[in-house]
């Protein structure tokens, strides 16, 4: 059975104790029961995993040392989404979820012409990519930017692989036919598509229009489709 797995991100490569932020110390012993002696994993989220033994278990205040500490490489393969907000927030927390799990490297919420919600609550997905980071027990936690203007993230845009999904009677190419690139960025518009003239402008940068399939997809699911597409080709 693996090792119970919580993200510390102030931890630092040490022979001294380490206290435990209170939510991991709280989950350790009044959730998992957790005592003096008892292993666990931790990871700062940029590839460093510590193998940690609890020394004194504290529901606040848990202290842990280090018994051996691991470096996962960074994944080659770099994978970006920009996507635009959502009016249901809780479909883009579950699509931030999901992405995370497969492995993304950075998200960057965009704020379009036809997006309908603008309010967005980093704190609340900053977690939920933490949480899925955890549940995969990957040591890389993804970058969340804050929402951007599509119109910025499009002329700022510096990837070796930049696409762009919509859905215009256009001349596009199957995503799952475009060239395998290790720095990819693809944007994901609202459920009403992005205008022409967003579209316009990012064939302006040299983005690549795709086609997702014969079908209409909700933004959510074009957004995780894509990053499948791309993850594993």
């Amino acid at each position: 059975m693996s090792l119970p797995f919580f993200y510390e991100p102030t931890i630092q490569v040490t022979n001294h104790p380490f206290v435990l932020s209170e939510s991991t110390s709280k989950h350790c012993v009044q959730v998992l029961r957790m005592r003096t002696g008892d292993l666990i994993n931790l990871t700062d989220g940029t590839g460093n995993l510590f193998s940690a033994k609890i020394i004194s278990a504290d529901k606040q205040k848990s202290v842990a040392t280090i018994e051996k500490i691991s470096f996962t490489e960074e994944p080659t393969k770099k994978i970006s989404l920009g996507i635009s907000l959502l009016k249901n927030a809780d479909r883009l927390e579950w699509l931030f979820e999901k992405v995370t799990e497969i492995g993304i490297a950075e998200i960057f919420p965009l704020i379009c012409k036809r997006t309908e919600q603008q309010r967005f609550k980093t704190e609340r997905m900053q977690q939920i990519l933490v949480s899925a980071m955890l549940q995969s027990q990957q040591c890389w936690l993804p970058i969340l930017h804050p929402p951007t203007e599509i119109n910025k993230l499009i002329d700022q845009g510096n990837n070796q692989q930049k696409i762009i999904a919509h859905c215009e009677a256009q001349q596009k190419t199957a995503l799952k036919e475009i060239p395998a690139s290790d720095d990819c960025l693809i944007l994901i518009g609202p459920e009403g598509d992005f205008t022409p003239e967003e579209i316009a402008l990012a064939l302006q940068h040299q983005y690549i229009p795709v086609s997702l399939g014969n079908t209409r997809l909700r933004t959510e699911t074009a957004g995780l489709v894509s990053i499948t597409v791309l993850a594993y080709r």
